[in-house]
């Protein structure tokens, strides 16, 4: 097996576009905040003008990664169309983010040559969990859209957002991406990703999945005060499962998280090149800092201008050196932190965007 940290690289970028924030889901923990984001979908126009923007911006499009997402992506009727005018650009890799229902039958729009992955989201091992965080009908629709997918001969990998609301069934994954293997669904890359404090898993109306069982007789709704997951369970979970799915040939990928007090921190904001853009013209460079208006750039004008946005933004953030690791965490989601009876943390949270990757070979 082997296990390496992805480091943070001015050589490769990534371009996560969201072309639109409308979807047919409503999932417990999805980051889109409307009012920080808009409702408008993009015209196709713009998102052409938008995607050579940024080829020229970077002075880099081949080293560039474009991730397609929404809202739900498949959703935007020209989403082909981007992705083609992407592909002629030039950029380094093409990735549509999906929940697995492929509306406007995108699948017959596109061929393998045109996109390097479809990359479907699953947060459950069985239905019922995934479906309590997703929405009804998601589970079986997403395994159906993978084995479309497969069958044609797209490269596919798969999304699984932890949280508390799911973290028991992630041990359950590796037996499932088995199953897949096995009836030709085979999935090539598997994500881990950790819940982030905003947009809908900032609701603190929102149920856990054990008092959803619980009162779901009575349909009470109670409150919940945190999806995040405790260092010890990430840590007696999470690495065990990526080494396990990694030995049926999946490439696992799982954010870092926790860095002990000798590990050094650093900021893919200062040392990186990564762009979240949405379609109100904002583009942030943490995805932490998505629920506020503390985007860095913006696109404004009709001459579509990629410009710096004035002070205070996250880039003033991005320098400040806290014993706690993430400036951002500490101010945005500070309940995964823990500290000493002297006040001092007992760890420091990583960069979201550090990753440590686990294969076969």
């Amino acid at each position: 097996m082997k296990k390496q940290t992805v480091a943070f690289s001015k050589n490769s970028s990534n371009l996560f576009f969201h072309i639109l924030t409308k979807c047919n889901l409503s999932c417990r923990h999805c980051y889109i905040n409307t009012e920080q984001h808009g409702t408008n979908t993009l015209s196709i126009e713009t998102i052409k003008e938008w995607l050579y923007l940024f080829a020229q911006f970077s002075k880099k499009s081949e080293q560039i990664n474009v991730i397609f997402l929404g809202g739900e992506p498949t959703l935007h009727p020209d989403l082909a169309i981007a992705i083609k005018e992407a592909r002629r650009l030039g950029f380094k890799s093409i990735t549509i983010d999906t929940n697995g229902y492929l509306f406007h039958n995108i699948l017959e729009k596109i061929t393998p040559d045109d996109v390097d992955f479809i990359s479907f989201s699953l947060d459950g091992a069985t239905e019922e969990t995934n479906d309590f965080i997703r929405g009804k009908g998601s589970y079986q629709t997403v395994i159906a859209g993978i084995k479309k997918a497969v069958d044609l001969g797209f490269s596919t990998s798969m999304i699984y957002t932890v949280s508390s609301d799911n973290l028991h069934e992630l041990a359950l994954m590796p037996n499932l991406l088995k199953s897949l293997l096995s009836k030709g669904a085979g999935i090539e890359r598997f994500f881990i990703q950790v819940v982030g404090i905003r947009g809908s898993s900032a609701d603190k109306s929102k149920t856990s999945i054990d008092e959803y069982e619980k009162n779901k007789a009575r349909d009470e709704k109670i409150e919940t005060i945190n999806r995040q997951v405790s260092k010890e369970s990430w840590l007696e979970t999470v690495p065990e499962v990526a080494h396990q799915v990694a030995q049926l040939g999946i490439t696992v990928t799982y954010p870092k998280v926790f860095l002990e007090d000798t590990e050094k921190f650093e900021c893919a904001g200062v040392v990186a090149d990564n762009y979240f853009i949405f379609p109100n013209g904002r583009v942030y460079r943490c995805p932490l800092c998505e629920d506020y208006p503390l985007h860095s750039i913006e696109i404004i004008g009709s001459d579509r201008v990629i410009a710096p946005t004035l002070k205070i933004n996250e880039s003033d953030l991005f320098e400040l050196n806290i014993p706690e690791g993430c400036v951002m965490n500490k101010l945005i989601q500070p309940g995964n932190l823990e500290y000493n009876s002297d006040g001092t943390p007992c760890y420091k949270i990583a960069c979201c965007m550090l990753k440590e990757e686990i294969s076969k070979s």
